[in-house]
């Protein structure tokens, strides 16, 4: 599960991007000025950060040069119209990107999920190799565990394997024969009905509407994939 610091000092704007983060899968971090954001990223381990430039007590451009002192995760810089010094300021002392308020809720996770996705594939953060985060499911290899938002979810020795490999590989499509060799380690001649069982039930465990599932899908006449 990746951690999101929110900075901005209007509480509406962070309650609402805070919706809109935790639907994602994300843990979410308030700051309402960049002393407390300066504060949150000194005492835990966060992702991106999500920061406004007009704030009282340390604005965010202020901010986000500490936050560059000991951090490189991707910042976000949440500005308003007619802002555009500011937006040219913070991008050269060391923004990633920005979003202009009023924001479009799709376009700002789009941006988030971009940035996370490039830091993360130059080798930045330190989310455990043996932990697997797709959207809110998180698989913990190491205690055998398995978190949806958070929360343990109770899976069988099968579905957690299943779930394992597709999980390992996102995006690529495997069908319910090589499913059964991988976890079952048989023969998989015939074993196309067992393997759609133990799929509809990890649905029904891991999707929040397993009849409409967002990551655990069916690719017709082909197979299973783990889609972000």
């Amino acid at each position: 599960m990746y951690n999101i610091l929110v900075c901005d000092d209007e509480r509406d704007i962070v309650s609402a991007l805070k919706i809109y983060l935790k639907a994602d899968g994300y843990q979410v971090f308030e700051a309402y000025n960049g002393q407390e954001a300066v504060r949150v990223m000194n005492q835990e381990e966060i992702h991106l950060v999500l920061m406004d430039i007009m704030m009282p007590v340390m604005d965010g451009i202020s901010a986000m040069v500490k936050i560059r002192e000991i951090s490189n995760v991707p910042v976000i810089l949440l500005t308003a119209k007619g802002e555009d010094t500011d937006k040219v300021l913070g991008l050269t002392v060391g923004a990633d990107d920005y979003v202009t308020k009023p924001f479009n809720p799709v376009e700002l996770q789009a941006r988030v999920r971009s940035q996370l996705r490039r830091y993360m594939q130059l080798g930045g953060g330190n989310v455990h190799s043996d932990v697997l985060c797709i959207g809110g499911i998180e698989l913990d290899d190491r205690t055998k565990e398995v978190t949806l938002d958070g929360e343990k979810v109770a899976l069988t020795r099968t579905e957690y394997d299943i779930l394992k490999l597709l999980m390992t590989h996102p995006g690529q499509v495997f069908s319910p024969n090589q499913i059964y060799e991988s976890v079952w380690k048989d023969n998989p001649y015939g074993t196309e009905n067992t393997v759609a069982v133990h799929i509809r039930h990890l649905r029904e465990k891991v999707e929040y509407d397993p009849a409409e599932p967002r990551h655990l899908k069916v690719v017709w006449g082909r197979g299973y994939k783990m889609e972000g």
